[in-house]
């Protein structure tokens, strides 16, 4: 790219020269760039940090996908190309990696699915009797949920998982009065786990949902509502006929957003079970989403080849997931549609 610029840069010259236009010396191109040309002295950094921590790691990423680098293999100089070799084994029901690639898979949808839907209504219903006007203390009810907001994520989800740990307060205080006998397998049993690592993140998302829903709420027309009673409607007909068309209307890119965010949710999946519980011999734990899976493959088991290939499968089921959705919702279709 610079020889490119610098045989640009001299073609101009000379042709400048030959018509008897004025050349830029370095003083003067240097000056240009705090003038007409600010625009490139702007963009030079941002662009620039675009290229080095995001497309050149992306085009690193997809290329490894095609290798077999990894320091598995003892007998390995560097690495060689493999084609689709890396994508057969993934998408083999009848490997260890491919079987477990499937499992992993159809855990992280309904995850994503679970989470964002939950976060979505109970956020929503919250919203909906706080913001009521015989609700006293509004400030008060929002500051209550918003207050988990304030602290950092990662300490939240670091204290819940000691407290339900065998050995864990929720555990110990169930056990000392009588509830149960013995220690609930929270991040011991699979079934256990799912549920736990679902519930949890309610605590951590329905807060946002909350905060989302009131400002959509503040803004429905409260002529609505009062012809709505005029015409004899009930609150439940009230709820399926304005609110939640509404709120679905204003909020479906959202909840995309946040199911996309949920399929590559490596915080509360990572710092909750650590992908546990694990099978003998599996690389997968059966909390683990395609992320995390993905980061134990790259750094604990040096698949780097097939780390870079989930990736990709990361990437496309997003892709056609969030597409295929956006393209279906009444706020793509009609925009401008809903008054």
């Amino acid at each position: 790219m610079i020889w490119r610029e610098s045989v640009k840069s001299a073609y101009y010259a000379e042709c400048c020269e030959r018509t008897g236009k004025h050349v830029n010396c370095f003083k003067d191109d240097i000056k240009s760039l705090f003038d007409k040309n600010i625009h490139k002295l702007l963009l030079a950094l941002p662009i620039t940090g675009v290229l080095v921590f995001t497309i050149v790691p992306l085009i690193f990423m997809i290329s490894m996908a095609f290798t077999n680098y990894s320091k598995v293999d003892e007998h390995l100089v560097l690495f060689d190309w493999t084609g689709l070799a890396n994508f057969k084994k993934i998408l083999n029901i009848g490997d260890g990696i491919g079987g477990q690639f499937y499992s992993v898979l159809g855990w992280t949808l309904i995850w994503a699915v679970f989470a964002t839907v939950l976060n979505y209504v109970f956020g929503m219903i919250l919203a909906i009797v706080i913001n009521r006007k015989n609700t006293y203390a509004k400030g008060f009810w929002r500051f209550c949920f918003v207050l988990s907001i304030a602290v950092p994520q990662f300490v939240s989800l670091l204290i819940m998982r000691t407290m339900l740990q065998p050995t864990g307060i929720v555990n110990t205080l169930l056990i000392k009065y009588g509830f149960i006998d013995t220690a609930l397998p929270f991040f011991t049993n699979a079934t256990w786990a799912r549920v736990t690592v679902i519930i949890i993140n309610c605590w951590v998302g329905i807060p946002y949902t909350l905060l989302q829903v009131t400002g959509i709420l503040q803004n429905i027309p409260g002529e609505l509502y009062e012809a709505a009673k005029i015409d004899g409607a009930n609150p439940i007909q009230i709820f399926f006929k304005i609110t939640l068309p509404y709120t679905l209307f204003v909020m479906t890119p959202y909840l995309i957003t946040q199911f996309t965010s949920n399929v590559n949710n490596f915080n509360v999946i990572f710092l909750l079970s650590g992908g546990n519980p694990t099978g003998v011999g599996d690389t997968a734990g059966k909390t683990d989403l395609l992320v995390t899976w993905l980061y134990k493959l790259t750094i604990e088991k040096n698949y780097y080849n097939l780390g870079a290939v989930i990736g990709i499968m990361t990437f496309i089921v997003l892709a056609i997931v969030a597409l295929v959705t956006y393209r279906n919702t009444v706020s793509y279709k009609d925009e401008e549609g809903f008054m």
